[in-house]
């Protein structure tokens, strides 16, 4: 049985991790972190992860940044793993968590989708073909409670075009101020919000007299929520220290 904490417990995607696992086998809730402390229903809710009692053999975090700090000591103190599925990260953040995976395994990821992670390698398959000769747009369009722009699976997108384009591209995140025309080496990335879209991620390679278009759409939280468990499971069965990510779930699955 894979015992696990939920950080966010209280949250939309913490719900839906909750009732992933419920319905998964040999997988069990243990325990969850929220910030006010309310009851998870079939499990004990702490109010931070100082406070935590259980025993756990991977932590799943869809809580904020903010959360990082604590999360990480109890990793480390509890030799307990972690997945990160939180969006938004610092520079500095990022550090402090390379930092901590010298001591415990970490799975860090900024979308948990099998199919993202897909997108990815056939984005960096265009772009390596198509080169120079193409311009490389990024629309983004998630829910209007969404609090980061873009989004982390935009820039691992945009991350993924650039390590196959023969240039060293910049991103653009904002033309209003710009009145000049589009820089061949740019990656511009376009956020929406609005609704409740889950996540849509399109990446457009405009071309001479044609244009090649790939898009992602999530149709529910549950495919970042099934993605997490899956990985909260293949850390549980990990012994190594390091930081993981969805290519090594996938290598091992």
């Amino acid at each position: 049985m894979v015992r696990i904490l939920i950080s966010g417990c209280c949250g939309h995607m913490g719900r839906v991790v909750a009732d992933i696992c419920a319905g998964t086998a040999g997988v069990e809730v243990v325990g969850g972190f929220d910030i006010l402390g309310q009851s998870g229903g079939d499990f004990p809710v702490w109010s931070s992860p100082a406070a935590c009692t259980a025993e756990a053999d991977a932590v799943i975090d869809f809580s904020s940044p903010a959360a990082l700090d604590g999360l990480l000591e109890f990793g480390v103190r509890r030799k307990v793993p972690l997945v990160l599925a939180t969006t938004g990260y610092s520079a500095e953040q990022l550090a402090q968590i390379d930092e901590a995976a010298k001591s415990v395994p970490i799975f860090r990821s900024a979308n948990m989708s099998l199919g993202v992670n897909v997108l990815l390698d056939l984005v960096r398959r265009a772009a390596s073909i198509l080169g120079e000769s193409y311009d490389v747009e990024i629309v983004e369009r998630h829910h209007n409670r969404k609090v980061d722009a873009p989004s982390g699976t935009a820039l691992m997108i945009a991350d993924a075009a650039a390590s196959a384009l023969p240039y060293e591209a910049r991103y653009v995140y904002d033309r209003q101020s710009v009145r000049q025309k589009r820089d061949p080496h740019e990656i511009g990335i376009s956020a929406v919000r609005g609704g409740n879209i889950v996540g849509d991620h399109e990446i457009i390679f405009a071309g001479r007299d044609e244009v090649i278009e790939l898009k992602h759409s999530a149709m529910s939280r549950e495919v970042f929520a099934s993605g997490a468990v899956k990985a909260a499971c293949f850390l549980s069965g990990v012994q190594e220290p390091g930081l993981y990510s969805m290519s090594d779930l996938v290598a091992n699955s």
